[in-house]
């Protein structure tokens, strides 16, 4: 008979809702951020015998995202990873983990050329990610964002798809796309300034979608991930999922009205969904990195 064993197995205290407001000065900085902190080690006795003596409390685990948030946050990548080395170092039987890290984004309430220095409005539902995995002396970070909304009214082709019995679509040279951008990233190195980096592949991304005559989304997306590691040689490869958010014309001739392209009804499902990888044929081994990242993204 086979033997019953414990495999793959890690725990932790997960969404720790976390704001920080930064008052060095009389412009206030907030960062908001959701963490969620797991181990993995030696803990095969709390599973077979349930035996807590190797267990960090997931209660510690949260106080410790708590009391680190006191000496700063900064980049999100960098505070996942020093979350990591406290855990994997303070404790000689936890030798890896996985910390992932959702920022939410706010704006200053624009009272002035500058904004206000210490009131802030929420910017929409977009998030910026990071996922920190540990093992041993390697340490491998990806980071994304999720739930960038974008819109092009023109620029955008569908035609000279293949067509069958059920096929209803008609071929378009003109068409609004738009689409839900959720991407991740591998970072080749530990050693950049994150947030500058960040910026600039959100950038990228948003110029891309906008200035390429699309004549698919597919075509959109390989684009924005080329023109992503073309500019960054520090970046592996890129995930995307990108659903296709559906515009359709609506017919106004039954009210006597014309519709030269500007009323539509915005479906919301069922919907396509457009995911693939871009990467260098080159690029190092992955490793873990994305061992604990679900599909696309």
């Amino acid at each position: 008979m086979s033997k019953i064993v414990l495999g793959a197995n890690q725990y932790g205290k997960a969404e720790c809702r976390l704001v920080r407001i930064d008052r060095d000065t009389p412009r206030h900085r907030i960062t908001d951020i959701s963490v969620t902190s797991q181990l993995r080690g030696d803990l095969s006795a709390a599973h077979t015998d349930g035996d807590n003596s190797h267990v960090v409390a997931t209660d510690t685990q949260k106080n410790t995202v708590y009391a680190f948030a006191r000496h700063g946050i900064g980049a999100i990548e960098e505070f996942a990873q020093r979350l990591g080395r406290h855990f994997t170092a303070d404790f000689d039987w936890i030798t890896g983990g996985r910390w992932e890290i959702e920022q939410y984004s706010w704006d200053r309430i624009p009272t002035g050329p500058e904004g206000h220095d210490h009131s802030f409005v929420r910017a929409g539902d977009e998030k910026r990610t990071t996922i920190v995995t540990i093992e041993g002396p390697d340490t491998w970070v990806v980071s994304g964002l999720s739930d960038l909304v974008v819109l092009k009214s023109t620029g955008s082709e569908f035609w000279g798809f293949p067509t069958d019995d059920y096929t209803t679509l008609k071929e378009t040279t003109d068409r609004i796309l738009a689409t839900s951008v959720s991407a991740r990233w591998r970072y080749l190195t530990t050693e950049l300034d994150f947030d500058k980096t960040f910026t600039d592949v959100r950038t990228i991304m948003l110029d891309t979608f906008a200035t390429v005559h699309s004549l698919g989304l597919q075509q959109s997306l390989f684009q924005m991930g080329t023109n992503v590691l073309e500019a960054h040689p520090e970046i592996g490869e890129i995930k995307f999922s990108m659903p296709n958010k559906h515009h359709f014309l609506v017919d106004l001739e039954p009210f006597g009205l014309d519709n030269p392209g500007e009323v539509f009804y915005a479906a919301d499902r069922p919907y396509g969904l457009i995911e693939a990888t871009v990467e260098r044929d080159d690029a190092p081994d992955a490793g873990r990195a994305w061992d604990t990242v679900a599909g696309f993204c």
